[in-house]
């Protein structure tokens, strides 16, 4: 697969190799050699000319760039490949070449190829997600007791613990891992269908071709001819797109932790790591950046596939081949973020002091809500409120805490005095104190997720 040097930026030599033209011919080549074998089982076609076939099932034999030239005149890649196929096997066995690509159609081959190329990108997706969510937990687990502050619409807002902030970067991604799983084992089928999708030329015995087939390429044999029918197929496309997604939404809490104004986190550096070429003291979150770049352009591949959807009758016109080149962008994006996170986190430096001065430079005001919870005890809701209301437009001034401001306004009122423990209140301002629930939760969760985690075991379930 060709790509440009912006989008190599963006994602890894391994997903573009998965997708090469190489890789994806040598699938179509596959599924003729696989084609003719089954047939020849079926006593379709003679075991002579299915060995024949096979025998030059490989893509080196053939000039791949004119291939896909000729392609493009004719329609369909598949057509030049079946061409070319059929010229070689008939220097060898005139008899043979009748029976190259017998009962099939461009869209069974080519259909077919993606499907193994995807299944060969999944792999790739499940094991950078097996090295990323272990990264997670292992953070998650290392910090379930550190305070940091907690922030909506991107401003302070309580404090919580970073172990549960972790445990929910890692959790859509546990829940990805399964989901595309599941996604798989119904997408990743074959595709035989002939002409129109009635296998009309192999009669009775194609349902049994398609069963010998599915079985030699280790895929779940058709439920009915898909040409047109690309519901399970966009479903997965879509699983890939979500992934992305909690990727890009990781990867922005992360960029915004790692700005030099906040320091709490910050991405490996060295060896040339985020750099700049102007400033020699930046310390660039270049993972995050690939990443957000990566997550941006995904929704348009997603949306681009939806909108291939309204195949016309039994052959898409246009839409189909639409699908066919949106598709592999999917999985650029996805691995290109999975493996720029995996480096981050690999190496990823928590400052939990930084954390702390972070929260004490808001002078209490983040336990706000919990000191007015606590007042209303004593008080009432409406009067606790005003109260810290008032309190905390003074402690916004800097001159004194919330905390020390507080406890003046309870000894001045022989009312609150009377039932307010000073000890209790104090605790209120207590990072740890604060991010407890937090932690309780996280435990919980975490919990749950490394049972879930313990599912996916150590296969790799799109090898053969």
């Amino acid at each position: 697969m060709s790509v440009s040097i912006f989008d190599s930026f963006l994602t890894t030599s391994d997903m573009i190799a998965a997708f090469d033209d190489a890789a994806f011919v040598q699938a179509m080549f596959r599924f003729e050699a696989t084609l003719a074998r089954a047939q020849a089982e079926e006593g379709l076609i003679p075991k002579e000319a299915a060995a024949a076939i096979a025998g030059v099932c490989k893509a080196e034999l053939y000039d791949i760039p004119a291939l896909i030239v000729a392609g493009r005149r004719a329609g369909s890649l598949a057509i030049p490949l079946v061409k070319e196929l059929t010229r070689s096997v008939a220097l060898y066995d005139q008899a043979a070449a009748r029976h190259v690509h017998w009962g099939s159609t461009s869209q069974d081959v080519i259909d077919t190829a993606m499907v193994l190329v995807t299944r060969d990108a999944l792999q790739l997706l499940d094991d950078g997600l097996h090295d990323l969510c272990g990264h997670l937990l292992q953070l998650a687990e290392a910090h379930l007791a550190t305070p940091v502050l907690a922030r909506t619409l991107m401003q302070p807002a309580q404090v919580t613990s970073f172990g549960f902030k972790a445990a929910g970067w890692l959790a859509p991604l546990v829940r990805a891992r399964a989901q595309l799983r599941a996604a798989a084992s119904r997408a990743l089928q074959l595709q035989l269908g002939g002409a129109v999708g009635t296998l009309s030329v192999m009669g009775e015995r194609g349902a049994a071709v398609a069963e010998r087939m599915a079985e030699d390429l280790h895929l779940k044999v058709l439920d009915a001819t898909w040409h047109t029918q690309r519901d399970e197929w966009v479903r997965l496309g879509m699983e890939v797109a979500v992934l992305t997604g909690s990727l890009g939404k990781l990867a922005t809490d992360l960029s915004l932790m790692a700005q030099g104004e906040v320091a709490e986190l910050a991405e490996p550096s060295g060896g040339g790591r985020g750099g700049s070429s102007a400033m020699p003291h930046k310390r660039n979150p270049v993972s995050s950046m690939i990443t957000i770049a990566a997550a941006r352009r995904t929704p348009q591949h997603a949306a681009a596939l939806l909108a291939c959807m309204n195949q016309e009758h039994e052959r898409g016109l246009g839409n189909w081949q639409a699908e066919l080149a949106e598709w592999p962008n999917l999985f650029l994006s996805a691995h290109g973020a999975l493996r720029a996170l995996d480096e981050a986190f690999a190496g990823l430096k928590v400052d939990s002091e930084r954390m702390l001065r972070n929260i004490a430079s808001l002078h209490g005001l983040v336990f706000a809500e919990a000191a007015s919870s606590y007042l209303a005890g004593a008080i009432g809701r409406p009067k606790a409120h005003a109260l810290l209301e008032e309190l905390s437009g003074r402690a916004a001034g800097g001159q004194q805490g919330l905390d020390a401001l507080l406890l003046e306004a309870v000894q001045a009122d022989a009312s609150l005095s009377a039932h307010v423990d000073p000890k209790q209140l104090a605790s209120l301002f207590d990072p740890y104190a604060a991010a407890a629930p937090a932690r309780r939760l996280a435990e919980g969760q975490l919990q749950a997720l490394r049972a879930s985690m313990a599912t996916f075991g150590s296969t790799h379930p799109f090898h053969e």
